[in-house]
């Protein structure tokens, strides 16, 4: 079926958007869709979206966004503001569709790995499935691309999976985040999977000797919880370790994000699966 997009006219909004990523594990974010409602106390997501949304409560009475049910909103093209500047988060961090950011891979020519909404939960339980199907959709329309999604909503994965709506493409990599190690995580071997172990709150070996997880997964990223949060938990290097010694003999591949040098001694390991080629 024809998706009825719009091609960005906006090379401004474009520019911001697509360029290169400074999340060391993705050469770039496409944020179709932004917002969520986990509501995790360390979200610098939602830092971000209420920094640049401007005047949220002004701007839902514009008639450039188009308003759902459930508090769902859509935008047919960039929002200007009254200065006739575009404002990337115009109502802070409700969900939103960004329907002119779905051409944005094809567009780029250049294989790459895209971190899919990097601004949200793609995954959430608020999101309809039609904008789902709408970005991967999108995303199967420019195969040479790797696409990294990620939620804290895993069983969304599974419903999906029940329901034949979750793509089982090469060049796509289904990732749960993951804090401890008691929460649910996504696997199956007919898709490829990995673990987001960001921001790392606790021992995963201290509550148990071998997380059922490390047998589930084909990568891991680890990284600390970032910000000035009065509460910000402080990984120790003992934790970390026994992640590598575990993954290590696993042979699953460990990407250590730069914001945990602070808390590891050695050399940061960034490895990545095959399939997974950074630029």
């Amino acid at each position: 079926m024809r998706m009825p997009w719009r091609k960005v006219s906006d090379t401004e909004d474009f520019l911001k958007m697509m360029n290169k990523s400074k999340i060391e594990w993705c050469d770039f974010t496409w944020n179709p869709v932004t917002g969520c409602r986990h509501g995790c106390p360390y979200c610098y997501a939602e830092r971000q979206a209420n920094r640049f949304c401007g005047n949220a409560m002004i701007n839902k009475g514009s008639g450039q966004l188009r308003k759902e049910a459930d508090g769902l909103w859509v935008l047919e093209k960039p929002f200007r503001n009254e200065i006739d500047k575009v404002t990337p988060f115009p109502v802070g961090f409700e969900p939103v569709l960004h329907e002119y950011r779905l051409i944005m891979p094809a567009q780029k020519k250049k294989p790459a790995v895209i971190f899919v909404v990097s601004m949200g939960d793609l995954f959430g339980s608020w999101v309809p499935d039609e904008w789902i199907q709408k970005v991967f959709e999108a995303a199967q329309a420019a195969p040479w691309h790797t696409y990294l999604f990620l939620t804290k909503n895993p069983l969304r994965y599974v419903q999906l999976m029940k329901d034949g709506k979750l793509p089982a493409c090469e060049n796509f990599w289904y990732g749960t985040t993951v804090t401890g190690p008691r929460q649910g995580y996504f696997y199956s071997p007919d898709y490829h999977t990995f673990l987001s172990i960001e921001p790392l709150m606790e021992d995963f070996m201290g509550k148990m000797p071998l997380p059922y997880m490390v047998l589930r997964t084909e990568w891991v990223i680890i990284g600390a919880e970032t910000g000035t949060r009065k509460d910000r938990v402080q990984p120790q290097a003992e934790w970390i370790q026994n992640l590598m010694v575990v993954y290590g003999a696993m042979d699953v591949p460990v990407f250590l994000k730069n914001n945990i040098a602070p808390y590891w001694p050695g050399t940061l390991v960034q490895k990545t699966p095959p399939g997974i080629r950074l630029g």
